[in-house]
């Protein structure tokens, strides 16, 4: 099946750079482009794209305002959302991932690690192996004082989904869950799903904001090293 993909960038040679790299994959189509966030959305809803690679930056409407309308839309719930941003100097990343994106990338990723990305959101994973993104994720999680979610909120899951939440917000992906727990990958991916249903999240993007809302993981308490 064909990916469609919305680029959404204030810039024309960034979105037609993105455009010449995606469009180099068999199995994704650039189905649209738009420069700021009012016309992503008008765009998203209008052609109801798979996957939107969204700047964060842009005049009007921002980003991460585009992204939670994109996000609380009904009619868009099968689309995906990648924030853009430029490392190590975007403020607005985990405030993102809390609006309903499910992970980010920057201006500088390679081109197969474009491609890469764009598959894993179309399939329902988040972009959040990269130790680098482990890295930003920490540096704004650690922004709220305390949980800002009750721990009962975890009270559903069994010991063992609790488990593979707190490994999935350590950045974790299936395969190596299932090796750190010695278990089989489907019953890891199994354990996934039942509490990404469990607690109504979108995604894992949306796990591993819980884990850290409710205390389960706390910033700083993984290194980079731990979780390679």
């Amino acid at each position: 099946m064909t990916i469609r993909v919305l680029l959404a960038d204030d810039q024309a040679l960034v979105r037609a750079g993105f455009r010449s790299l995606l469009g180099r994959a068999k199995d994704i189509e650039v189905v649209g482009e738009a420069g700021t966030g009012d016309e992503a959305v008008r765009t998203a809803r209008a052609l109801r794209p798979d996957v939107v690679l969204m700047d964060i930056r842009m005049p009007g409407t921002d980003g991460l305002t585009a992204t939670r309308t994109l996000v609380d839309d009904p009619a868009l719930a099968e689309c995906r959302v990648i924030v853009l941003t430029t490392f190590e100097t975007d403020e607005y990343v985990f405030a993102a991932l809390r609006a309903g994106a499910s992970g980010f990338l920057t201006k500088e990723i390679e081109p197969d690690d474009l491609r890469q990305a764009v598959r894993a959101v179309a399939a329902g994973d988040a972009l959040l192996s990269p130790g680098a993104t482990r890295r930003v994720i920490e540096q704004f999680a650690h922004r709220p004082a305390a949980p800002t979610e009750t721990p009962e909120r975890l009270d559903v899951l069994t010991a063992r989904e609790r488990e593979v939440t707190r490994l999935i917000a350590t950045g974790l992906s299936n395969d190596q869950i299932a090796a750190r727990l010695v278990i089989s990958p489907l019953t890891a991916k199994t354990h996934v799903t039942r509490a990404l249903a469990k607690l109504g999240a979108r995604d894992r993007a949306q796990l591993v904001i819980l884990a850290y809302e409710t205390g389960l993981v706390r910033p700083g308490t993984h290194s980079v090293q731990d979780l390679s």
